[in-house]
Order: C-alpha cells, then sequence, then structure tokens
C-alpha cells in the first residue's frame, strides 16, 4: 500500500558530497525534511559548518564532515569514520561536481583531468567505498547526480559533456553489479538551474531567454525542484527503480 509512509527517510543516514551549496545543500535539506539524518560534505570546512547551521536551524539533523572525495585514502578513511561514528550510510548522493568551459581544441589538458577527477573518479571512489559497507548489509540506495549534458551538448562544453556521460553509465554498470546484491543505484539529470554556478547564466538576458523558449516549463529550475526526485529515489517507493536516469529538466531533454 503507498501512502506518506512510503516516501519516508525516518531513521535513515545519508551522505551528500559537495553539499554546502547549491543543488547539493538542496538535495541534503529534502532527504533531511524527509526524515532523514544527513551529513553534509565539501572541502571548505568552514562553508559546510554554515550550511550544517543553516539546516539544523531548520529543526534538522544533520553533521558536517570535511573531506575531498577526489583523494582515495582520504575518502576510505572518512568513510570509515562516518560508518563507525554516526552509523550505517543507508543513502549516498554523489553529487561533488564542477565544470572548465572550453572549445575542446583549446581546452587545457590540466582542465580535463580536474573535471574528470572531480565529476567521474569522485563518483567511483566514494560509490565504492560506501558500496563495499552496504553490501555487507545487503541494502543502500545510491543516487548520482548526473546532468541534461549526459544525454546533450553545447558549444565549449566537451569536457563537462563527457564526463557527465560517463557518470550516466557509470550509473547503470553500478546498478548491474550492485542490484542482486540488495542495492539501488539510479541518477538524477539536472537541467539548467539557478545556482551560484550559473548565476553569469541566468544574469545574461539572451541566454536566459533562449533556454526559457527551450524549456517546455518555460522557466529555470529551481534547486528546491529536485529534492522530491532524490526523496522518491531514496526511499521505498522506489525500490523496483534500478539503473535508472530521472531528468528533472523542465522537459529540455524532450523536445528538439
Amino acid at each position: 500500500m503507498i501512502d506518506a509512509q512510503t516516501f519516508r527517510l525516518d531513521g535513515r543516514l545519508a551522505l551528500v558530497t559537495g553539499s554546502s551549496a547549491g543543488i547539493g545543500l538542496a538535495l541534503a535539506r529534502g532527504l533531511a525534511q524527509a526524515g532523514a539524518s544527513v551529513v553534509l560534505n565539501g572541502r571548505d570546512a568552514d562553508k559546510l559548518a554554515r550550511a550544517a547551521a543553516l539546516l539544523a536551524a531548520e529543526g534538522l539533523t544533520v553533521h558536517a564532515r570535511a573531506f575531498d572525495v577526489t583523494r582515495r585514502d582520504e575518502v576510505d578513511a572518512r568513510i570509515g569514520a562516518i560508518e563507525s561514528g554516526l552509523g550505517a550510510i543507508d543513502i549516498l548522493v554523489n553529487n561533488a561536481g564542477m565544470t572548465r568551459r572550453a572549445a575542446f581544441h583549446e581546452l587545457a589538458a590540466a582542465d580535463w583531468d580536474a573535471v574528470m577527477r572531480t565529476n567521474v573518479d569522485s563518483v567511483f571512489q566514494v560509490g565504492q567505498a560506501v558500496a563495499r559497507h552496504m553490501v555487507a548489509r545487503g541494502r543502500g540506495r545510491i543516487i548520482n547526480i548526473c546532468s541534461v549534458m549526459s544525454e546533450l551538448g553545447r558549444p565549449g562544453t566537451a569536457v563537462y559533456t563527457a564526463s557527465k556521460g560517463a557518470v550516466k553509465m557509470l550509473t547503470k554498470g553500478m546498478a548491474i553489479d550492485l542490484g542482486p546484491l540488495g542495492i539501488n543505484v539510479n541518477g538524477i539529470g539536472p537541467g539548467y538551474f539557478k545556482t551560484d554556478l550559473t548565476e553569469k547564466l541566468v544574469a545574461d538576458a539572451s541566454f536566459s531567454q533562449w533556454l526559457i523558449n527551450r524549456t517546455p516549463s518555460r522557466r529555470w529550475g529551481d534547486v528546491e525542484d529536485l529534492a522530491g526526485a532524490a526523496v522518491f529515489l531514496a526511499s521505498d517507493a522506489s525500490k523496483f527503480v534500478n539503473g535508472h536516469i530521472l531528468y528533472v529538466d523542465g522537459g529540455v531533454t524532450a523536445t528538439l
């Protein structure tokens, strides 16, 4: 039977990487509002502490753990510390990400490496570290943050598009291997959302008008629009959803 409890996350611990601001913070807030205890993650301890204080002031259960998800040794140690200190990680949201914009033939090798390390390597490293604990328990939910650029591209976004395409396929590969062990792995593909990272695009009147006209819902996304998708994929409501990418994009991927 489906009721409101089907979507509740009470008693579950969720780790959200890259969650000191923007989409990550919105996802963490949504999971916490559904009853989960959330662990915020980022590299800037001060920024992370401010984000944690903000959620705590809203009456939500929150912890802050600053570490670099691109460093394998650090990831393994910190995931182990969370498991032993706070409890079993029931839900992992791999959200940490970045971009570099340049035409393909002008893209610096260092920028390629930085984007791939942050957007792809971190999903593998954190996902594997958490999954090993989940496998031992025979349960867990992993949500990887993909993008409409897992499917589509624009000028100057070759490295970001490549990285998010890789995350899409990694999500499917993880689901295939971990599904038989009781773990659901899915992705969320955000469209264009108003965040600090897209502030210049939002302020660009010509781009913003192009995007709104291109989007069937006729607006930019607000980060709060993503919370429901995360709660759904983390909850019992999606227990037979595995290897799926849920695009939350106002219809951008549905139209030419």
